[in-house]
């Protein structure tokens, strides 16, 4: 186990690694910061001394060599709109994308787990059928065109829920909804199709006749079986939300991380957009590496080395 951690942490430095460099080299090419936070009128000298003084007229390699110096210290350099430390600026929202992620996240697992088994369990059916278009529609909807159409309703026709905000549970019932539809979507099929695998095998149909009732067959044999690929999307899930929801923080005034990233790149801030990249980055990797360790609980014949 020491063994793998250690070669799955090396790796997952390599994986920041190439993201950090990636991201770097991507804003470059966006253009000036220096056109975009001074005046129209500002005076080329003003130009030249606010580059000099941010460091921009300096070779891209040694600005790259700058950032992943201060970035192992914790310092992505300050903000070039508000003037504050980027790593503080995007601590401060991390917490809204963590709570909206996580309802989102709780949303998708208790609506699509059981309707997977379900639609599983009574295979054929019209419980089936209506479980198949309903994930069907999920992931055909658009984030912003379904978050659109909830303001709409709940917001603006039955004046329900508010459009906007972080708040109370209020507040965070309609981004979490738009957020979590696509991911149940997702895993509503792959648990069907886990489920469907694993209720054909030899030791379920032993099971049903030993006189074993259903629910221990599939809540106790069949689920823990077919869990593997379901926390695996679950992992992968919750990465895709915590960097995906941008969309979803912009249409609904979410003061979180995608938000903080959306203005700081029309700002062209790079600090902060390098600081919000690299902990996202960083917390997806994490949850990966917790989902393969999972492995092992889930299947003991699994073993990490």
């Amino acid at each position: 186990m020491r063994v793998y951690l250690t070669r799955r942490l090396l790796q997952s430095l390599l994986v920041l690694l190439g993201v950090s460099f990636v991201v770097f080299f991507i804003l470059h090419l966006t253009g000036d910061p220096a056109l975009v936070l001074l005046p129209p009128d500002a005076a080329a000298e003003d130009v030249q001394r606010f580059r000099e003084a941010m460091g921009f007229n300096d070779p891209f390699l040694v600005q790259y060599g700058r950032f992943l110096t201060g970035a192992l210290r914790g310092d992505f350099g300050q903000s070039v709109r508000h003037g504050e430390p980027a790593f503080h600026l995007v601590i401060e929202r991390m917490p809204a994308t963590f709570e909206l992620a996580g309802a989102a996240l709780l949303i998708a697992l208790v609506l699509s787990v059981p309707a997977g088994i379900i639609s599983a369990v009574r295979r054929n059916t019209s419980l089936d059928y209506v479980s198949t278009v309903v994930a069907l529609l999920g992931q055909s909807m658009p984030t912003f065109w379904l978050g659109i159409m909830l303001i709409l309703v709940f917001s603006v026709q039955w004046n329900l829920l508010p459009s906007s905000g972080r708040g109370g549970l209020e507040h965070l019932l309609l981004p979490a909804i738009t957020l979590g539809l696509f991911t149940t979507a997702r895993i509503t099929r792959l648990t069907r199709s886990g489920m469907l695998e694993v209720l054909n095998q030899d030791y379920i149909r032993t099971a049903r006749a030993k006189g074993v009732s259903d629910p221990p067959v599939i809540w106790k044999h069949a689920l823990k079986n077919a869990a593997i690929p379901i926390v695996t999307i679950v992992g992968i899930e919750l990465g895709t939300l915590l960097g995906g929801s941008v969309i979803t923080e912009t249409i609904f005034a979410w003061p979180g991380v995608g938000r903080l990233s959306v203005q700081a790149i029309y700002n062209r801030d790079y600090p902060v957009v390098q600081a919000a990249v690299f902990l996202l980055s960083s917390t997806f990797v994490l949850v990966n590496l917790v989902v393969d360790v999972l492995y092992t609980y889930l299947d003991p014949r699994i073993r990490l080395r």
